[in-house]
């Protein structure tokens, strides 16, 4: 199902998913975070090993239909939606950012209502890419809302600034971030800072599927640190930090970013892409 256009136009439609690659391992699916879209992977999916069966999403929060998110009833169910529409179900499913919230809260709700998340969805494993996490409440003061009320459109001009390799400049960068902000709006706003304020109630303890949490050495929007602690707050999951990346390690460092995903799915019984890449070491994933 392609994304990229319905009827010679742009796709509006909430959620739609794309196969990308030819190989018949495992299904991996990419979920882009707010205000991006699934180009944000571009650089990361050529670095990635042949067998593995890539999908990317586009989701209700991208780039193009942004303006719509703060009156979008439901993230989760929509998020749901683009889990089983890869046919087959997607074994891996690689978040980043707010879709990596997204993706927390929809499987919380499943698991308190009694559903096998995992199994309901095909799920073997989960790769978190700059995960927001609390994991108490007092963690969250007013200047942490002003923070992230006030200088929420550094987040945006980030994005830009990988998206475009540093290429634009700052002052276009930041009147570009305000714009970005704008669309977004106070609504949407609120829905991304509600789900990282519901993440200390999250039962992190229950969600046992082999994890890798992946940060970069240099976020200022999802410190590091923070998702070091949510991986050690989940049963089985690792936390690796990419030393020189923000908020964006497929795109500052796809190559070490793909070849982190790679060795994961490879621990992972069962889901070793069967294309004769070799494994990278942990001394190679940190260069």
């Amino acid at each position: 199902m392609s994304g990229d256009a319905v009827a010679g136009g742009p796709d509006l439609r909430p959620v739609s998913v794309e196969r990308r690659t030819d190989g018949t391992g495992p299904r991996v699916l990419l979920l882009h975070g707010l205000a991006a879209n699934d180009s944000v992977w571009e650089p990361a999916l050529p670095e990635l090993p042949g067998g593995l069966q890539m999908w990317t999403a586009r989701l209700p929060w991208r780039t193009e239909t942004i303006t719509g998110l703060g009156t979008e009833t439901d993230l989760a169910g929509r998020l749901a939606q683009a889990l089983e529409s890869v046919p087959g179900g997607a074994e891996v499913v690689v978040a980043h950012s707010m879709a990596a919230n997204v993706l927390l809260d929809l499987l919380d709700r499943e698991l308190r209502a009694g559903v096998d998340a995992p199994r309901k969805y095909g799920l073997r494993a989960l790769v978190l890419v700059s995960p927001f996490y609390r994991s108490r409440a007092e963690q969250f003061d007013w200047e942490t809302i002003s923070y992230y009320l006030n200088d929420f459109h550094l987040i945006m001009e980030e994005g830009i600034r990988a998206h475009s390799g540093g290429r634009v400049p700052a002052d276009l960068r930041r009147a570009m971030g305000e714009r970005v902000r704008e669309r977004v709006g106070p609504y949407g706003w609120f829905r991304f800072f509600d789900l990282y304020l519901r993440t200390p109630a999250l039962a992190a303890g229950r969600l046992a599927l082999p994890t890798l949490v992946l940060a970069g050495e240099s976020d200022f929007a999802a410190p590091p640190g923070e998702g070091v602690a949510l991986a050690g707050a989940l049963p089985d999951a690792r936390s690796l930090v990419l030393p020189g990346c923000g908020h964006f390690p497929m795109l500052d460092a796809p190559g070490r970013f793909a070849a982190a995903v790679a060795e994961f799915v490879h621990t992972v019984p069962g889901l070793s892409p069967s294309d004769g890449h070799a494994r990278p070491t942990a001394l190679e994933l940190q260069r």
